[in-house]
């Protein structure tokens, strides 16, 4: 009965892992930004998004449509990561920049891309297009 037990909350435990991870809901436009995938884009403007446990030091970030912007993630404690869906875009700490041109105006919401314990859902913060 206990063997049974732990194989279900273990099969509870990979299904929210991968709930947490996934990048679904809604996006504003499948364009809304383009990456900056190309190594000819130079960035105008940077911003640094720090995170600590189960928070990021801003609650919104600012940038300006059309200009393209170098975005550095560091992680100050913890085990996190940055994931933006609307602007294609997820750092981490193998992959802490890049460069991205935002198209469209609008606010877009920043969350923890690695499960990060009990305060992962809370973990958010917004990135504004002006």
């Amino acid at each position: 009965m206990i063997r049974k037990a732990a194989i279900l909350c273990s099969i509870v435990f990979a299904l929210l892992l991968t709930a947490c991870g996934a990048g679904g809901g809604s996006s504003n436009s499948d364009s809304a930004n383009s990456q900056a995938a190309d190594t000819n884009l130079t960035a105008e403007e940077e911003i640094v998004i720090t995170a600590t446990n189960y928070s990021f030091d801003q609650k919104e970030y600012h940038l300006k449509k059309g200009v393209p912007v170098k975005i550095i993630f560091k992680n100050e404690s913890g085990n996190h990561g940055i994931l933006v869906p609307e602007m294609k875009l997820r750092l981490d700490a193998k992959d802490s920049s890049k460069v991205i041109l935002p198209e469209e105006a609008g606010t877009f919401e920043v969350t923890c891309a690695i499960m990060c314990g009990s305060g992962h859902s809370g973990m958010s913060a917004k990135i504004i297009v002006e």
